[in-house]
């Protein structure tokens, strides 16, 4: 790993990636097709893509029964154990309908409703990922959603990925469909004579999915587009460097363009981590990606002081931030910017990934310097409630219909003022 000095800002600056001109054009013409020709184009698109034949979307009984056999029963056990974990956490974000009255007899007040429908997008490709299941269903049925659809691209047998079948069995999803894609998206948002359509798309894939959610988001809302996996480790002379590189390692194997980054005031520990992930590299099974992510985007950066580390940390407004220190608890309310915080060197991030209970979708691409991850609120809308009383429009009538004429807007005062005659 590239080691650097920091003296002021960083020059690292990651952009999000909007695709090219080619990208959008294919992404415009799928949706179109899927639009115009329904379960048709999905799968004639999923036969081009995915190089399977599929005589049903629908995932079938038969074929979680099957997933469940791939499942051991310390496997099974492990994974209901994170859901309740998850459950439990998410539990604690629901928010409450409320209402108040005011002495002139007015009321005002919010309510709570979950959304009707929201579809999930599960990745393929490289690797299966039933966490992702349980981090966008669970918060999904806390808020109360009615409704859960599950897409993701089948392999060549025209399966799903067993670990993702069995978390969404154990989680009550009925609508579990083989589409990936920009394909799964224009479906999710449009429907299809198989996909009746949803009213908010949720999780990560490639650049396609991600232009694809740019292109319907107006006829949806979604999540978020998300970037690729980012960790840093904020660390100093008293953490261990194998426990470092470890963990940088670990996101660094998600994906040629993950950014592992260390930052510390210690050259000493610099490089033995330097050392050290050179040395844990040669024995990973995704070793390709994960050498390519640490050349391309890994760097270690060195500060002065501690205080500068912190502020470095804050700049670059990680989607996960370790800190590794003597002391962790007393440098949190130093931390202005990050997705998720793991304090201390036994809250290694994988353990927020699928275990702790928060949530593992979370901003990328330093945009946890204005946004969260993802939460119970993502599945609810908020209505406001207003009963103004006789009293009160007598009182403040006046005030109202200025207010108005100021903008210019004499229909919105005569409203009012109509109360009156």
């Amino acid at each position: 790993m590239k080691i650097e000095r920091v003296t002021g800002r960083l020059s690292l600056r990651r952009t999000i990636e909007t695709g090219t001109e080619e990208q959008r054009r294919a992404v415009q013409n799928i949706i179109h097709d899927v639009r115009t020709h329904g379960d048709t184009a999905l799968k004639m698109y999923t036969e081009k893509f995915d190089q399977v034949t599929l005589d049903s979307l629908l995932v079938s009984e038969s074929e979680i029964e099957a997933a469940y056999k791939e499942i051991s029963a310390e496997m099974l056990a492990i994974l209901r154990e994170a859901a309740a974990n998850i459950r439990d956490y998410h539990e604690r974000q629901k928010r409450e309908s409320w209402m108040t009255t005011k002495e002139d007899g007015t009321i005002l007040g919010q309510k709570i409703t979950p959304l009707d429908a929201v579809g999930l997008y599960v990745p393929g490709g490289t690797a299966a990922y039933p966490s992702s299941v349980l981090m966008n269903v669970i918060p999904a049925q806390v808020a109360g959603v009615k409704r859960i659809v599950i897409v993701s691209p089948p392999n060549k047998q025209g399966t799903l990925p067993a670990g993702v079948l069995v978390a969404a069995h154990e989680l009550g999803v009925k609508e579990i469909y083989k589409v990936g894609g920009a394909q799964a998206i224009a479906a999710l948002a449009y429907g299809t004579e198989t996909i009746q359509p949803v009213d908010k798309i949720f999780g990560p894939g490639n650049i396609y999915v991600a232009l694809a959610k740019r292109e319907v988001f107006g006829q949806v809302a979604i999540d978020m587009i998300a970037g690729p996996s980012e960790i840093v480790v904020l660390a100093d002379e008293t953490a261990k460097a194998n426990e470092i590189a470890a963990d940088l390692l670990s996101q660094a194997e998600h994906d040629e363009r993950a950014s592992s980054i260390l930052v510390t005031p210690s050259m000493k520990l610099a490089i033995e981590v330097a050392n050290e992930v050179q040395k844990q590299l040669e024995t990973l099974p995704r070793k390709a990606i994960a050498a390519a992510s640490i050349a391309q985007y890994g760097a270690i950066y060195v500060t002065d002081t501690l205080e500068e580390a912190i502020a470095v940390v804050n700049e670059l407004a990680p989607e996960h931030l370790e800190i590794m220190a003597s002391e962790p608890m007393h440098l949190l309310g130093q931390i202005r910017h990050a997705g998720a915080i793991f304090l201390g060197r036994f809250s290694s991030e994988p353990v927020g990934d699928y275990f702790a209970g928060p949530n593992h979708v979370l901003p990328t691409n330093g945009t946890a310097r204005f946004s969260s991850g993802l939460s119970v609120d993502e599945f609810v809308k908020k209505s406001s409630i207003i009963l103004y009383s006789e009293q009160a429009l007598q009182e403040h009538g006046a005030k109202i219909a200025a207010f108005a004429r100021l903008e210019g807007l004499e229909a919105h005062a005569r409203a009012v003022e109509e109360r009156f005659k």
